[in-house]
């Protein structure tokens, strides 16, 4: 990663540009074309260095979502968690060291189609789908620096 990569994953952490053209954007702000906006930004997601470019919505501003968690036996979490991550609503799942081992969100168009997903992964996997709706939402900022100068 060079200074330029950290400039352009620093910068753009929070108030990415809301256009029709975004990297074109962030390119004129860094003196770089759009074309190796998206290059920098594809070569760092395929090293592992970012996962995803996009705006951060508050959760049920745009749809309805909800955190969800199952009691997987262990000899079945690889199996589980790749079944759970097909469903085009889930972006990601999580192993955590507890009882509850497999954790993911389920984000959809309303409530509805979230619990037809969180069904459907019950039926499918016979393992219980322990639903986990927010009551109150909190803002953590997740942004943090990346240059040492």
């Amino acid at each position: 990663m060079d200074a330029l990569d950290r400039r352009l994953l620093d910068e753009f952490q929070r108030d990415l540009p809301l256009q029709s053209r975004p990297y074109a954007a962030m390119g004129e702000r860094l003196g770089i074309g759009e074309d190796e906006v998206i290059c920098r930004l594809e070569r760092l997601r395929l090293a592992g260095s970012i996962s995803r470019v996009g705006a951060v919505i508050r959760p049920h501003a745009a749809g309805a979502s909800t955190l969800a968690a199952m009691a997987v036996p262990p000899h079945r979490l690889d199996e589980v968690a790749d079944m759970v991550s097909s469903y085009g609503q889930i972006n990601h799942n999580y192993q955590r060291e507890h009882r509850l081992n497999l954790w993911f969100v389920v984000a959809a168009a309303t409530m509805d189609d979230v619990r037809l997903v969180l069904d459907d992964i019950a039926a499918r996997s016979g393992i219980a789908v322990l639903d986990l709706p927010m009551l109150e939402d909190f803002h953590i900022d997740l942004g943090f620096g990346l240059s040492w100068t």
